[in-house]
């Protein structure tokens, strides 16, 4: 039965081009989830954009001599690029500095105010004592005063999880300059959250009853309701979307929370992708049908704003806090059905830090090896429910024995020998007892493997995977059809043969929503077109309300193959491969740690 999944992936922040530790978090795993589903017959909408809104761009944007929106035009197309060439098969990738966006996150903050969830209060603002300029939550660092964390920031303390404000720490600091903020009184909006919260723990209580999420993204999500309070979803700050209410829209430094538009963003270009398809009612039927499924993908710093936030903004919105209240115009909206988070990725026993020179750019590592040997990295050792470390060994010794060694051996070995021997697939005669063992161990590795990417279990699925491979790799060496030569033996070797290209052909299909790239090479070293995975393109657009260019990306998934098998075609005619992957010298090693320190 065909279902609508929502895929939605954390926006990355457009302060610069992306390092390892988002990809792993956000960008991958997604991928491999959304390319599984369609796989597996499901209508998938996969959906997200640059974050673009928020002081961070502005303090960056002075330092450069730009403006906050040029700033952000030139770091959009690059994370666009990025994400494009890793293979990420958005439906829509945008941007929050759309007018589609204002619109949608305006009618949401409205409707929410409107429902009597938004309510006005005098809080204390930071503000930076040498430029007069609001500092953000995030750019104030202290101690926790709750767990004595020492490095906790101005909205959350990432060590015990509770939601802080910036006047809560003990020696606060600048993260700017250094300096201690100066603290004054000003006027906001906050998100009524205790208004909130007992529909916010029923909705959490039946997540955790489905047993789907993941247990450290529940516990703590259940966690922080115990001590929830109202939260600020306006700023002090001339760059975001305005107010949209009378006496506020026209103020030039009042502006939506950067978090507050941000998640709404999943929505936003939901509408923006039916919009563009012709069909701009479209998108109701992954948001407003109870049946549909959604799943929100990002790193486990963002799992406040997608377990409480969000579903806060959404309750909210509908009225189902106990003010009650009514839906506005885009009516009952699904809430998440599981937020998918990824602990952290460290590089070379440290924290990414792109301030200290401590980060590897995605951008860089496409540039100099294969955009599928940094997937199977993330898919087969990333950090899916801990903290994992990536070193420049450990990518080089699994590229070159995992990939290399393992399966590109196989795909490599197979169809040179079909190539030598016949140069089409054989026809395939009596199955002798190996031969139909090895076909069945591979057609289970569709309920095994996906069973695990249904869960978004990469690293299992993809060990389960290579397993696979391995009991084909085994079947050669048992088989040996490199000593079957003699012609009272061609129809044993042109059985064995068929028996290891539909093997080959299964497990390409098995690792394609990991490796869609080598798919499509191995589809090709196979006799087919090359295409087996349809792949995502950039593509220059218009706003579509106000005319401004920018780049999306898009893609067309129709012919995305089934998680099935296919049948190979006795006949189909092979050539001498070429390597689908490409060995690493273990002189990488030293060559990336001496970039690192240079």
């Amino acid at each position: 039965m065909t279902t609508k999944v929502l895929a939605a992936v954390a926006w990355p922040y457009a302060n610069g081009p992306r390092h390892l530790g988002h990809v792993a978090g956000f960008g991958v795993p997604s991928d491999v989830f959304a390319r599984f589903m369609r796989m597996s017959g499901n209508e998938v909408l996969m959906v997200s954009g640059s974050d673009e809104h928020g002081t961070p761009i502005l303090v960056l944007a002075d330092k450069q001599g730009v403006t906050a929106r040029e700033l952000v035009d030139v770091n959009h197309a690059i994370i666009a690029h990025e994400l494009a060439d890793l293979g990420c098969s958005y439906d829509l990738y945008t941007r929050t500095t759309t007018a589609n966006h204002y619109a949608v996150a305006q009618e949401l903050f409205s409707q929410v105010w409107k429902n009597g969830y938004m309510i006005e209060r005098t809080q204390k603002g930071a503000i930076s004592p040498s430029t007069g300029r609001t500092l953000p939550d995030r750019y104030i660092e202290g101690t926790c005063p709750i767990c004595g964390y020492t490095e906790a920031r101005g909205d959350q303390c990432d060590n015990c999880g509770n939601q802080l404000e910036p006047e809560d720490l003990i020696d606060p600091k600048s993260k700017i300059n250094g300096e201690t903020p100066d603290f004054v009184e000003t006027q906001h909006f906050f998100l009524d959250l205790p208004a909130l919260a007992g529909a916010l723990r029923t909705y959490l209580e039946e997540r955790e009853a489905s047993g789907t999420w993941r247990p450290n993204v529940i516990k703590f999500s259940l966690n922080i309701l115990d001590d929830i309070k109202p939260r600020a979803m306006t700023r002090d700050i001339d760059w975001g979307i305005p107010v949209p209410l009378d006496g506020w829209r026209d103020l030039p430094t009042k502006k939506l929370y950067v978090w507050f538009d941000a998640v709404i963003g999943y929505l936003s270009a939901s509408i923006e992708w039916a919009r563009r398809t012709g069909d701009p009612e479209r998108w109701r039927e992954w948001w407003n049908d109870p049946a549909a499924l959604s799943y929100y993908f990002m790193g486990k710093d963002n799992i406040t704003f997608h377990s409480q936030i969000w579903p806060a903004e959404l309750l909210g919105y509908m009225g189902k806090g106990e003010r009650g209240g009514e839906p506005g115009i885009y009516g009952e909206l699904n809430l998440p059905t599981e937020v998918v988070s990824s602990e952290y990725l460290t590089m070379e026993s440290q924290q990414f830090s792109t301030s200290r020179g401590h980060t590897i750019l995605v951008r860089d590592v496409l540039t100099r090896y294969q955009p599928d040997a940094l997937r199977y990295f993330i898919c087969a050792a990333g950090p899916e429910t801990s903290d994992a470390d990536f070193t420049w060994r450990e990518f080089v010794q699994r590229t070159n024995s995992e990939l290399v060694a393992g399966w590109g051996n196989l795909v490599n070995r197979t169809a040179t020998m079909i190539h030598k021997n016949f140069g089409e697939i054989p026809v395939c005669g009596p199955l002798a007892e190996e031969d139909q063992a090895v076909l069945d161990v591979v057609a289970a590795g569709f309920e095994t493997v996906g069973g695990l990417l249904r869960r978004s279990r990469l690293r299992q699925a993809t060990a389960e995977a290579m397993r696979v491979v391995g009991e084909v790799n085994a079947y050669i060496s048992k088989t040996e059809p490199f000593k079957l030569k003699g012609e009272d033996q061609r129809e044993r070797l042109g059985t064995v043969l068929h028996v290891l290209a539909q093997c080959v052909s299964d497990c390409n299909t098995l690792l394609a929503p990991m490796l869609p790239h080598s798919a499509n090479a191995v589809d090709a070293v196979l006799g087919g077109t090359g295409d087996f995975m349809p792949m995502p393109r950039v593509e220059e657009v218009a706003d579509l309300d106000d005319g401004s260019p920018y780049p999306i990306i898009t893609g067309d998934y129709a012919a995305t193959p089934p998680w099935a098998r296919r049948p190979v075609e006795s006949g189909t005619p092979i050539g001498k491969p070429a390597p689908v992957f490409v060995k690493l010298d273990e002189s990488v090693i030293a060559d990336e740690l001496a970039r690192m320190t240079s």
